[in-house]
């Protein structure tokens, strides 16, 4: 089953579920990596959310970046990532969050070293919040 949307029996018809199967998704073209948005094709309005799946060199976003509002949470499904931020580099492994703030610079990759690819679930709202890019060394 890929998505299927779950209206509720009886209950008014604002009430509404989705179950998505990320790997169904079409991959986002122009993207560093293998990006699954799960929160377009369930159409929400102020959640986003996609799974990403980086091979060794692959990077999560297309830059190192920085949110005004939004809130980024980045679950490791399976491998290791790592995220450069102007504070140092942090470590992710498998089962751990990646937290960051708004207007805290961020980006999360996989190390050209890595042993394997790294699965990561990504959500952020708001969600109409682009990325703006940030170059530490200005």
């Amino acid at each position: 089953m890929d998505h299927t949307l779950f209206p509720v029996a009886g209950a008014p018809p604002t009430m509404r579920y989705h179950q998505i199967n990320p790997d169904t998704l079409s991959a986002a073209e122009s993207y560093p990596c293998d990006r699954r948005a799960i929160s377009d094709a369930a159409e929400l309005l102020a959640l986003h959310a996609a799974t990403y799946e980086m091979a060794p060199g692959e990077q999560l976003s297309r830059t190192y970046h920085y949110h005004k509002q939004r809130e980024e949470l980045f679950y490791v499904v399976s491998g290791t990532v790592h995220a450069e931020t102007p504070e140092g580099e942090f470590v992710i492994e498998t089962g751990e969050v990646f937290i960051a703030e708004p207007e805290s610079p961020h980006r999360v990759f996989t190390p050209e070293t890595a042993d394997s690819s790294a699965r990561v679930l990504g959500v952020g709202a708001p969600k109409a919040d682009p990325g703006l890019p940030y170059n530490p060394d200005e």
